[in-house]
């Protein structure tokens, strides 16, 4: 396992450095996909740059930009790497830092290793069975797990907040996730409401910044994968709001439901 973390980590990073130049430097032509999301040069860079490091490994990958993948072809995969070469183009377009490279790892459909680079602030996260989850502030080099355990903060970490604290989308805050946030007051109170971009909100679960992240609008599994990782060895779930399960992956239909991102202790569904 620790061959396959040091090497998501050494990608993300990679990646993260191609993305930061792109992104200060150069005028980046926007396309939309068939499903009307944008599409930069930066995405097409840090898939490139990832998928050089990953195809080492010998593990099918599933990434956002490679995504033709028929059910008939990945069904049988025991194991794949999840990949979001930029998750959050759309705050990358709009130049304000919140977006990440996601790498993941799925075991039997549920992700036993997952690292998240925060490029524009150099902040990583980064999980593994049997390693647990950690954050590693201002990282741009990379020597090793064992080194990084050095410094990294083991998640969640302890922070003095008042009242309950949700998460949410900062572009996709659907009137079903509003409706959600109006319940959770009649139960604690006030509720301190947190909007920020990509991935970024498991982590802030993860790390002990929010309570919970309820997500009522669509999303993919590359863009949940890693996070999932995160938080679960962070003492935290991603749970189907259908299903009522912690999250699957590499599902006939990539399509994520609706879900939840709460503390163990506060599960309720």
């Amino acid at each position: 396992m620790t061959k396959l973390l040091e090497t998501a980590i050494q990608a993300s990073i990679e990646a993260g450095k191609r993305i930061m130049e792109i992104y200060k430097n150069e005028d980046f032509e926007i396309v939309a996909k068939e499903d009307d999301s944008p599409l930069t040069k930066a995405d097409l860079a840090s898939h490139n740059i990832i998928m050089s490091y990953l195809e080492q490994l010998e593990i099918p990958i599933l990434s956002e930009e490679g995504k033709d993948l028929s059910y008939k072809n990945r069904k049988d995969w025991s194991k794949l790497w999840i990949v979001d070469p930029i998750d959050g183009t759309k705050e990358f377009i709009k130049r304000n830092g919140e977006f990440t490279v996601n790498i993941a790892l799925v075991e039997d459909q549920k992700p036993v290793l997952g690292v998240i680079y925060v490029p524009a602030l150099e902040e990583l996260y980064f999980a593994a069975k049997g390693v647990g989850s950690y954050k590693v502030d201002k990282i741009t080099e990379f020597s090793g797990v064992q080194e990084l355990l050095k410094t990294a903060i083991k998640l969640p970490i302890t922070f003095e907040r008042g009242n309950y604290t949700v998460v949410a989308s900062k572009s996709h805050l659907s009137s079903e996730t509003k409706e959600y946030i109006n319940s959770l007051e009649n139960e604690h109170g006030k509720v301190d409401t947190i909007s920020v971009g990509s991935s970024l909100k498991l982590c802030m679960v993860a790390e002990g910044k929010a309570d919970c992240y309820p997500r009522f609008a669509p999303t993919m599994e590359w863009d949940t994968a890693a996070g999932q990782a995160i938080c679960t060895y962070a003492g935290k779930k991603v749970i189907d709001y259908e299903t009522k399960e912690e999250m699957l992956y590499n599902r006939e239909n990539l399509l994520n439901n609706w879900f939840l991102v709460v503390d163990e202790d506060n599960l309720k569904v």
